[in-house]
């Protein structure tokens, strides 16, 4: 166990797979204790169980992050039960079709954006209101995607959204920055998780097309976005908000 988040008290949404469930996994070992928040319960408490076994402090919340009661659930639990909220990954997402924008169904739009940009609106509202009873603040780490910085085609809401998560990150790191509060975003590469799998696996060759144009050629480990969002959250960042950090192997730089 090392201390990059030691005694912090920090809450992760979309926790139950993929960079959420990294998240939780690695921000334990680095001393934090955890609120994991997902929909799927039993993967949640799977996930407990694996971490408190390994001598963490670690709990769960069932929680839709696009219903807003939800939100403040998740938020007034770890409260009520650590008495702070010291931290918070905002990483649960949604990926949609891979459709050309003249051909994409209503129903797709809105999934999109409920999750990726309601989701993280609800969530910055109650973690931010409760960061402001804390005497040193605290700190915020919202999902983006390279998806958030430039153009994916045939992923139009996906990247409207993400778009939409940038400037949710910036907006709020300028209004709280004299309250202590840092917001920043992580902007990952392709990712291997249930999203990408899916989209992989409906896509015969995207997966090498994408490494094709990643300059490490290869696609990331969840545990790897989650090390950057550690470090983001941690006290080693103290004059870091509104920053969005590529973790893409290079994509952008291209």
């Amino acid at each position: 166990m090392s201390d990059l988040l030691n005694g912090k008290v920090v809450l992760v949404t979309g926790a139950s797979s993929g960079i959420g469930a990294s998240a939780a996994r690695v921000f334990s070992r680095e001393g934090a204790t955890v609120v994991l928040a997902a929909r799927r319960e039993g993967r949640l408490a799977s996930l407990v169980e694996e971490l408190t076994q390994k001598g963490a402090q670690a709990s769960y919340v069932v929680c839709d992050v696009t219903v807003a009661e939800d939100a403040a659930r998740a938020v007034a639990f770890t409260v009520d039960t650590y008495g702070r909220l010291d931290a918070a990954f905002n990483n649960a997402g949604l990926g949609g079709d891979r459709t050309p924008l003249h051909l994409m169904g209503d129903d797709v739009y809105d999934a999109v954006m409920d999750t990726n940009v309601r989701g993280v609106w609800n969530c910055l509202r109650h973690e931010i209101a409760a960061m402001l009873t804390n005497a040193s603040g605290g700190a915020i780490v919202n999902n983006s995607s390279v998806g958030g910085l430039v153009a994916i085609p045939a992923a139009a809401p996906y990247i409207a959204a993400k778009h939409a998560v940038v400037g949710l990150t910036r907006a709020a790191a300028d209004e709280y920055a004299q309250q202590g509060i840092r917001v920043n975003a992580v902007a990952p590469g392709t990712t291997r998780s249930e999203i990408t799998a899916d989209w992989f696996g409906r896509n015969p060759g995207l997966e090498e097309m994408v490494n094709s144009m990643t300059p490490q050629g290869r696609t990331a480990e969840p545990e790897e976005i989650a090390n950057a969002a550690a470090w983001l959250l941690s006290d080693r960042s103290p004059f870091l908000t509104g920053t969005v950090l590529p973790v893409d192997g290079g994509f952008l730089n291209q």
